[in-house]
C-alpha cells in the first residue's frame, strides 16, 4: 500500500531537473534498491552455471525458493512504485535501472527460472474442459499463509 505513495516525494526533484547536459537518473527508494542489489548478487550465485535458455528447478520451501520469491516480490514492489510515478519520473527511474543493469539482470534471471512447460497444475475437478491452462492464462494467487 505504501509504494504508490512514494513517487510524490520525488516531485521536488522534477522542479530542479532541467537543462542539464548529462542525461539524469533518479534512484527509486534506496532501501528497495539496496535489497534488490543484494538479492541480485545472491541469485547470480545460484544461477551462474545455468545458461539463458535452459531452466533450473527450484524446490518449494528451500532456501533458494525463498530467495527467488523475495527477489520477485521486490520487483513487484518496484513495478508498483513505477506504476504510481508520473511519466517524467519513470524516465528518470528507468535511466537509473539502465545504468545499474537491474532490468537486464531481471530478464536473465526470468529466462532461467521460467519452466520449459508452464502448465498450470490444478486439480482435475477444477478443470471443466480439457484445455491446457498455463501460468500465462490463469491468475495466480500468492497469498501467504
Amino acid at each position: 500500500r505504501l509504494m504508490p505513495e512514494l513517487p510524490k516525494f520525488d516531485d521536488e526533484y522534477l522542479k530542479s531537473y532541467g537543462d542539464e547536459e548529462e542525461e539524469s537518473a533518479l534512484s527509486p527508494p534506496a532501501a528497495l534498491m539496496s535489497v534488490l542489489a543484494t538479492q541480485e548478487l545472491l541469485l547470480e550465485n545460484i544461477l551462474e552455471c545455468i545458461p539463458v535458455g535452459e531452466f533450473v528447478v527450484i524446490q518449494p520451501l528451500s532456501d533458494e525458493f525463498c530467495l527467488v520469491l523475495g527477489y520477485l516480490l521486490t520487483w513487484k514492489l518496484t513495478l508498483a512504485f513505477f506504476k504510481a510515478a508520473s511519466s517524467q519520473l519513470r524516465v528518470l527511474y528507468s535511466q537509473y535501472l539502465r545504468r545499474t543493469k537491474s532490468l537486464n539482470k531481471l530478464l536473465y534471471h526470468l529466462f532461467r527460472l521460467m519452466p520449459e512447460n508452464p502448465v498450470f497444475s490444478a486439480p482435475t475437478s477444477e478443470l471443466p474442459n480439457k484445455d491446457a491452462k498455463t501460468f500465462f492464462t490463469e491468475e495466480l494467487h500468492l497469498d501467504v499463509k
